[in-house]
């Protein structure tokens, strides 16, 4: 089955698509257009994951609590931490119910409105804490 989505896409088979939105008013329009894309992708069949950043209520900063064995006397190394911890599978629960979504999805969208010429803070927050090390970052 083929679905146009626009002059120069069309999606052949059914997709499970993951849509990232990072607008804190449910009323504007970021977020109905979000609405409206989930409406239509699950129209044509599609299967979607919405992950709202700011329902969720997502830690957008990256610090020692996105890795829960890690020793808090000791210093910080960002990169080494994230990769050891995703590779023991030790991430914070929220950061790897992203991650699981990233690997189910076959598209990923993201929906958010520019704030001083740059994407919100909040989904800056978000690649920073689910593309650690090794997942989505990293040589190799």
């Amino acid at each position: 089955m083929s679905h146009q989505l626009s002059n120069n896409i069309s999606i052949h088979k059914e997709m499970k698509v993951l849509i990232v939105l990072a607008h804190a008013e449910p009323k504007s329009l970021t977020t109905t257009l979000h609405n409206i894309t989930v409406e239509e992708l699950e129209k044509l069949g599609h299967e979607v994951k919405p992950s709202d950043l700011y329902a969720m209520k997502w830690k957008a900063t990256i610090d020692a609590d996105d890795f829960p064995e890690f020793d808090k006397k000791e210093r910080l190394d960002i990169l080494t931490e994230s990769g050891k911890a995703y590779s023991q599978g030790k991430l914070s629960h929220d950061i790897l119910e992203e991650q699981a979504k990233l690997q189910w999805a076959d598209m990923v969208i993201f929906q958010f409105p520019m704030y001083w010429f740059t994407i919100p803070a909040i989904l800056k927050g978000w690649f920073e804490r689910v593309y650690s090390m090794e997942f989505g970052c990293g040589v190799g």
